[in-house]
This record gives C-alpha cells, sequence and structure tokens, in this order.
C-alpha cells in the first residue's frame, strides 16, 4: 500500500507548550484513519499541521507525495478539509457554496457542474440545493460541507471531530455517507474524534495523549491488548475496594461507575469476585460483564477518560484570535 500521509518527528510547541511532540504516522492510499485523543492531547494541532494551517516547530511531514512547510500550495490542492468549527456562508445556498469553493480551486465549469450535481444527490441535498444554507439544520450543513470537501476531488480528506454537536441519528447519517464517499471515490480520510464508538469502523486508531502517540493499530489488536473480559463492579467504598482487589494481584481502574477489572474468563471469575467482596465486607451494588472496548485501552492507555475537558493548544490560540487577543505574525 503506497502512503499518501507520512509524518517523520513532526511537532509544534506554543512558547514551553509541546503541543504535538516528534509524532511519527504513516496513512495508505484509500485508508480511514482514526486520530483519538482527549480535548486538549493535540489532536487539532496534529490536523493543523497535515493541512498547511501549522507551521512545524521540528521534523516534517508529506501529505500526497508533498512536504506540508516546503509546498503547502500543492498540497491544498490534493486535500480536502472539514473543519470542527462551521464555515458555511450561511447567506449562500447550497448550490452557491460549492459554486465559491470551486471557483477557489479553479474548477472547469463542466467538470464542477457534474461534480457538484452528483455529491448533492449523494448527500441528499440535491432538492435543496437552491435553498439558502440559514435555513438548513445541523446534519444537513455537515453533509453539505463533506460534500464540498470532496468538490475539487482530493486524495486525503480531513476531517476533524466531523460529528461534533449532532444528536445520535444524524451521526449514524453522516458515518453511512462517509463509508459511501470513500467506496465510490476511493479517498483517505483522515479523522479526529472523541467519539470511541466511531473509531470501531476505522482501519487503524491512532491514540494521541499530551501530544504523544501512546498507540497505534488496528481497533481489534488494541483491544486484545487488554485480552478476555472486562467486569464492572459497583460497590459501596469503591477505594477500598480497589484496594482489596489491587493486593490478590487483579488489573483494576477506578472509573465513573466504579471498578473495571480484567478477567480472562469473566463468566467464571463473577462468583469469585463477589465472595471476595462481600467477605471483606464490600455489598456488592452490580456487576455487568463485556468484552474490552476501544474506551477501556483508551482509559488504560491514558488514565483518564477520553471526554476530559482540557481544550487543544491550537483550538485555544483559534478563539483568542477570534476574539483579536490572538498571536501576531500568522504561521
Amino acid at each position: 500500500m503506497s502512503m499518501v500521509i507520512e509524518a517523520d518527528g513532526i511537532g509544534r510547541d506554543y512558547g514551553k507548550l509541546v503541543a504535538v511532540d516528534a509524532l511519527d504516522l504513516a496513512v495508505g492510499q484509500g485508508e480511514m484513519f482514526a486520530l483519538l485523543g482527549p480535548n486538549g492531547g493535540g489532536k487539532t494541532t496534529t490536523v493543523g499541521l497535515l493541512t498547511t494551517l501549522l507551521r512545524p516547530s521540528r521534523g516534517s511531514a508529506r501529505v500526497a507525495g508533498y512536504d506540508v512547510a516546503r509546498q503547502p500550495a500543492e498540497v491544498r490542492s490534493r486535500i480536502g478539509v472539514v473543519f470542527q468549527g462551521p464555515s458555511l456562508d450561511e447567506h449562500l445556498t447550497a448550490w452557491e457554496n460549492l459554486d465559491f469553493h470551486a471557483r477557489i480551486y479553479k474548477m472547469p465549469r463542466a467538470q464542477f457542474r457534474q461534480q457538484a450535481g452528483e455529491l448533492l444527490a449523494l448527500v441528499e441535498l440535491a432538492e435543496r440545493q437552491h435553498e439558502p444554507v440559514r435555513n438548513f439544520s445541523g446534519g444537513m450543513r455537515r453533509r453539505l460541507e463533506l460534500a464540498r470537501g470532496l468538490l475539487h476531488q482530493p486524495q486525503v480528506l480531513f476531517l476533524d471531530e466531523p460529528t461534533v454537536g449532532l444528536d445520535p441519528q444524524t451521526r449514524r447519517a453522516i458515518w453511512e455517507y462517509l463509508h459511501t464517499l470513500r467506496q465510490q471515490n476511493g479517498v483517505t480520510i483522515f479523522l479526529t474524534t472523541h467519539y470511541l464508538e466511531e473509531a470501531e469502523s476505522c482501519d487503524r486508531v491512532a491514540i494521541l495523549d499530551g501530544g504523544k502517540l501512546v498507540a497505534l493499530d488496528t481497533p481489534a489488536a488494541l483491544k486484545a491488548t487488554l485480552g478476555g473480559d472486562v467486569l464492572y463492579i459497583r460497590t459501596t467504598d469503591v477505594q477500598a475496594a480497589e484496594q482489596l482487589l489491587r493486593a490478590e494481584g487483579l488489573a483494576v481502574r477506578h472509573i465513573a461507575e466504579g471498578l473495571a477489572v480484567e478477567a480472562d474468563d469473566g463468566p467464571a471469575k463473577i462468583p469469585e469476585l463477589v465472595a471476595l467482596l462481600e467477605r471483606s465486607g464490600h455489598a456488592v451494588q452490580a456487576v455487568n460483564l463485556r468484552r474490552p472496548s476501544l474506551e477501556d485501552v483508551f482509559i488504560k492507555l491514558t488514565g483518564r477518560d477520553i471526554r476530559a475537558e482540557n481544550p487543544d493548544a491550537a483550538e485555544v490560540l483559534g478563539r483568542k484570535a477570534r476574539m483579536g487577543r490572538g498571536p501576531r505574525g500568522g504561521r
């Protein structure tokens, strides 16, 4: 498989803050690749580096065969980007938003009309194409942004939290469109998300925490690192129960719902653990058995929940810039 994204020790600093630290990545042509991480883990900064919006402090990266720092124009002409925040002109119609994008990329008019028509039909907006975007729901706008990102037939589509803020039904619909777009266009999809269930359908998943790459593999292989089953236990005194189970040599994690205990044979382990806890005076309120998930992997690797609030450095600077307090000098 040929590599369409290659990062070699790329990093980005904001003063003394290391937002992304010596990141190595290789993403193949046609792959659906997910970058996971908590808010503040470096996801948005990484996308900014790979899409030429940020200049690397060190290292290098090539996208579609071009260096992101030395050949930004060539990179931009070969990628599509759907940003985390809204970026459509609400006063224009869906067709006019696509037309404006096509003119920026100097698309031939015949090619634009064909591509726009096909993509609007694909995302089920053909019948609404002449309505102003201000009349669209959040899900409709997101679908239009996906169509716009693919209009100039990019080799790579970057999606920064493509379903953030959408209801579950719309999120599922967006993912159906993504898989259809990938099958029909053969485009490489590089996305960031903190919805772990979304990453399950990706070819490979990278976990970023504190700007560092802590894991990279297929979803199945990452979950296999935990081995066996996971038992979720609620007791009256979680901390004391955790200490007791750790003393027994068990792999235990403290989670919001209580304790997560790794076990090779979950069904056989349940009565043993319940008896142990009750003999020690801990009332067991509930026990659930589940196969390991990406969330279990993430918590084990990072020690925290993926939804922990801690904005990415790039996101913070973006907010300051929008408020007129950003650093001068741009890139």
